[in-house]
């Protein structure tokens, strides 16, 4: 038996996670993107630079030109960021200034 090397967003971040789903559900009753979110990996905080804090469900690089932005009251909550066929969701910005916890903070380096 082998454990999958990341651990699923919905273990980490279950109420961003549900969130998300409600979200798109509220768009598109039938967006198949909602589907996939219960599947995504947490790769952790992107370290592309220094003030950059999109939580990553794939590999570094692994995103498309396309995003799908997320509304709640007319303001934009959260960006979803998708591969190149726009069928899988890459990262997940925050807008909303919520707090996440921990494990949405990049680690400082060992001195």
């Amino acid at each position: 038996m082998t454990a999958e090397p990341h651990p699923r967003l919905t273990d980490v971040f279950p109420d961003l996670a549900a969130e998300i789903i409600t979200l798109l559900r509220e768009q598109d009753e039938s967006d198949p993107l909602a589907d996939t979110v219960k599947d995504l990996l947490f790769y952790g905080v992107c370290t592309c630079k220094p003030t950059c804090a999109n939580l990553l469900t794939a590999p570094p690089g692994s995103s498309g030109c396309y995003v799908v932005q997320l509304e709640r009251d007319g303001d934009h909550v959260v960006w979803l960021s998708l591969d190149s066929t726009a069928t899988k969701i890459t990262d997940i910005e925050v807008l909303d200034g919520r707090d996440l916890g921990p494990a949405s903070r990049r680690q400082s380096p060992s001195v």
